[in-house]
C-alpha cells in the first residue's frame, strides 16, 4: 500500500517539473533619456545676460533637477546664474523646492517670496516656485538675489 502511494507521489513530482528552462526576464530596458526641455531663454531677464543655454538634465548639477534653461550673467566683476525649469504641475515644482531645501544645509525660508535661500557648494542660491515653474538665482547674496528673482518671476506665466 505504501509502494503505490510512493509511485503516485513520485509521478506527480516529476510531472510538475518544467520540461524547459524557465523563460528569463528580458534584459532591463535601457531608460530612455528624458526629452530635451524647451528653450525658455525668453523668460530670463536680458539685462547683464552674457549667454543662455538649454541643459538637458540635472540643472545646476543637481541629480533631482530636470533639464531647463540656464542663463549666465555678469555685472561688473560679479558673475551669477539664473535658471528656470518647467514642471508638469505646481506640486512637482513644490517637491523640487523641498529637494533644494534638503540640498542646502543652511536653507532659510524667505516667507515673503515663498522660496529658500542658502548655500550650495559654497555659493549662495535662492530658489523659488511660481506655478509649475522652479526657478532661481545662484551666485548672488540673498538681498541681490531676491531682487533678481523678482525680475525673473515677472517673466514666468
Amino acid at each position: 500500500m505504501l509502494r503505490p502511494l510512493l509511485l503516485i507521489v513520485t509521478a506527480l513530482l516529476v510531472s510538475c517539473g518544467s520540461g524547459s528552462p524557465p523563460a528569463t526576464a528580458p534584459a532591463a530596458a535601457e531608460k530612455a533619456p528624458p526629452p530635451k526641455p524647451a528653450d525658455e531663454s525668453r523668460r530670463l531677464p536680458r539685462e547683464n545676460q552674457t549667454s543662455a543655454e538649454v541643459v538637458n538634465d540635472h540643472l545646476l548639477g543637481k541629480s533631482f533637477m530636470p533639464g531647463g534653461t540656464l542663463g549666465q550673467y555678469r555685472k561688473g566683476k560679479t558673475e551669477y546664474q539664473m535658471f528656470v525649469a518647467a514642471m508638469p504641475s505646481p506640486t512637482d515644482a513644490a517637491i523640487l523646492l523641498l529637494d533644494w531645501k534638503k540640498a542646502m544645509p543652511d536653507a532659510q525660508l524667505v516667507a515673503s517670496f515663498g522660496g529658500y535661500a542658502g548655500t550650495d557648494a559654497g555659493r549662495p542660491v535662492f530658489v523659488f516656485t511660481k506655478g509649475s515653474w522652479i526657478a532661481g538665482v545662484a551666485g548672488l547674496p540673498q538681498k541681490q538675489a531676491d531682487l533678481q528673482a523678482r525680475l525673473l518671476a515677472m517673466h514666468l506665466d
